[in-house]
């Protein structure tokens, strides 16, 4: 395995990526860039088509079942509560498309991981001159399964620590409710964030708390990029191209974030 790249050893922090409004356009740069450099539309052709079908059993599924679920929720609402029937109805179902957009970007950038490791390191080269290439082989193939997995379960672990005093918060009237919302959208955000940067991070074989650390020092432009890329995944239809459109999205917040010696 090769040795973990630290930020300061191969490349160092020089700034972060702009403000809350810069790290905000990161994913129309990307577009810019993707529009203007055919070579790299290859590597995004094949994980739109793995999108559309994985997407396409998803929203079968899970958009049937959770309306299913807001419609009895409604309906068990006591009678002096009708008045908020609508707002309810609204609210929930923006939480059902961020739910589902949520679950889509889990199992597609897991899917096409192999294309968009590629696109990535295609365009870190392309915007920063050079780039850093895991090593290869059986032994490099089996390295990077374990780190994916081992990725994966500590996303895990890290939703579950957050997500359930979260959820405990909702048995507190009023403020609790708004802070478990707020804090939960904040915790799908940072995911995403990991999610789109994690491409750039891996190659250099970063553990998963210096890929958390990256996203802090990056504050608060890694705020706004998760932010909107959670939004963008959470769009149907427009989400199947917003992955792979974050991904590069990510990679170009990666650059700029470093000096790459």
């Amino acid at each position: 395995m090769a040795a973990e790249s630290k930020p300061g050893s191969g490349s160092s922090i020089v700034r972060v990526p702009g403000g809350l409004f810069a790290g905000a356009t990161y994913p129309f740069r990307a577009f810019s860039l993707l529009r203007k450099t055919p070579k790299l539309r290859g590597y995004v052709l094949v994980p739109i088509l793995v999108n559309l079908v994985v997407g396409s059993t998803l929203y079968a599924g899970l958009l049937f079942a959770g309306f299913q679920g807001i419609d009895a929720a409604i309906q068990n609402l006591p009678a002096w509560a009708a008045f908020l029937d609508v707002v309810l109805r609204v609210l929930l179902t923006i939480l059902l498309f961020l739910l589902t957009g949520f679950v889509l970007l889990q199992f597609g950038v897991l899917l096409g991981s192999p294309w968009y490791g590629k696109l990535s390191e295609e365009l870190e080269q392309l915007r920063a001159g050079q780039t850093v290439i895991p090593p290869g082989g059986i032994g490099g193939i089996f390295v990077e399964i374990w780190r994916a997995i081992a990725f994966e379960l500590k996303k895990l672990f890290l939703t579950a620590a957050i997500a359930i005093p979260l959820l405990l918060l909702n048995f507190i009237p009023g403020f609790g409710t708004l802070i478990a919302s707020v804090g939960g959208i904040a915790l799908a955000a940072t995911i995403v964030c990991l999610d789109f940067l994690d491409p750039a991070l891996e190659r250099r074989r970063f553990r998963f708390r210096t890929k958390l650390g990256i996203v802090a020092q990056s504050l608060p432009a890694s705020a706004s990029f998760g932010l909107v890329c959670l939004a963008l995944v959470s769009i149907p239809l427009l989400n199947l191209l917003a992955i792979p459109l974050c991904v590069a999205a990510g990679t170009l917040f990666f650059a700029i974030a470093f000096c790459l010696d």
